[in-house]
């Protein structure tokens, strides 16, 4: 196992790049607007980064690409709010202001759920996991993933001989997911098919949301 890699610097963006023009940017702290909890109050400063004023941006994502590994991530939403995390840019683990529903209701799109894969024909979805239990906290507090991630395999001939899979996640400390394989990316990834490496890529697009301390080492 590798030594930790620290992907944020908590100065700038360096090391972070997206397909357009975007509105990511760093920061010292946010919180929830008192006027509207659907938004964030940004406070200057370093520290994390956030996705703009509206949180209506572009996914960003690492120039560098990383197979197994594992995770660190540390997030904030607002009320409401929707992001993922991508590992490899393929496979989701869902970001959401889910608290307060019910274990009993809990879904792949559930804030730590591994998202589902889609059929767009038939506009219908199938795989995915919902977290075994409900452990977010409130929209504006700090959250995070802890993330043991296996990629696909590939043989000499290019082949796939194993499936990404996700040995062990825990949200907020809590064990909500163990042994789960994708048979393939989950849906809004940017390959159709397994690849062997790829970028960490944080979805911008959904709604105010803020990372920090986000480290990875390769297994």
């Amino acid at each position: 196992m590798g030594d930790w890699i620290e992907l944020f610097n908590g100065r700038d963006l360096e090391g972070w790049s997206a397909r357009a023009e975007h509105a990511w940017r760093v920061a010292g702290a946010v919180r929830l607007k008192e006027e509207d909890a659907h938004l964030f109050a940004i406070e200057p400063g370093t520290g994390l980064m956030v996705n703009g004023d509206t949180g209506k941006t572009v996914d960003l994502h690492t120039t560098f690409e990383h197979g197994s590994c594992e995770l660190h991530v540390e997030y904030c939403v607002s009320e409401r709010s929707n992001s993922g995390v991508y590992l490899m840019g393929q496979y989701e683990i869902q970001i959401l202001d889910s608290w307060g529903q019910p274990d009993a209701e809990v879904t792949f799109g559930t804030n730590g759920g591994i998202y589902a894969r889609w059929v767009a024909e038939t506009k219908t979805s199938y795989d995915g996991a919902a977290p075994r239990v409900n452990a977010s906290r409130p929209p504006g507090e700090w959250q995070a993933f802890d993330v043991l991630f296996h990629a696909p395999r590939f043989d000499g001939a290019g082949r796939k001989v194993a499936n990404a899979r996700f040995e062990r996640v825990l949200l907020n400390g809590v064990l909500i997911h163990e042994d789960f394989e994708c048979t393939g990316p989950t849906r809004g990834a940017w390959n159709e098919e397994d690849i062997p490496t790829g970028p960490l890529r944080l979805q911008g697009d959904h709604g105010p949301v803020a990372y920090r301390n986000l480290r990875l080492r390769l297994l």
